[in-house]
């Protein structure tokens, strides 16, 4: 059965550090009044975690709410953690993940997206045709979270992550 409303818990990673309610309201995709004010106590409650963000894939924003570190390994690292530490604080039974997030820089598929030992390495030297949504979607399969692509992204459209959704850990 589906969960109800009430058994939801929304959580973010994002490079702005605004709330829910800020975003939403700077964005100006939604009418404020009839649309945001009604869930606005709801919104502020959603607090974004730092981003992974790199601002190669995605020009036009200065994200101050990042994640750093050494490789983009030790990113999925923490991805990760925050993943489960999300789940254990909210007392989750299940997670999605969607990608929402501005579109990324087109990125062609290559050799680094071929498999999972190629896909590693790369992330083990940053690899720039590794994408900051693929460093997610990896994190979430890893952990056993359906991830959805809502952006047109390459992202899981590699032999990598598709073998790694369909098979599992390896």
């Amino acid at each position: 059965p589906l969960a109800g409303l009430d058994q939801l818990v929304f959580g973010a990673w994002d490079p702005i550090p605004d709330n829910g309610y800020q975003a939403a309201v700077k964005c100006g995709v939604l009418n404020r009044y009839e649309d945001i004010e009604p869930i606005a106590d709801f919104l502020k409650t959603i607090e974004p975690m730092p981003a992974v963000f790199d601002s190669r894939y995605v020009k036009r924003i200065d994200g101050t709410n990042t994640k750093t570190a050494r490789t983009q390994l030790e990113l999925v690292d923490a991805v990760r953690d925050d993943i489960r530490c999300f789940k254990a604080t909210n007392n989750c039974d299940r997670l999605v993940m969607i990608w929402c997030a501005s579109t990324e820089k087109f990125i062609e598929e290559s050799d680094v997206h071929q498999n999972l030992e190629g896909f590693i390495a790369g992330l083990e030297e940053n690899d720039e045709r590794i994408a900051p949504s693929m460093i997610y979607a990896y994190a979430a399969l890893m952990e056993g979270v359906p991830f959805a692509n809502g952006a047109p992204n390459l992202t899981v459209d590699i032999p990598a992550l598709e073998k790694l959704a369909r098979d599992g850990e390896t």
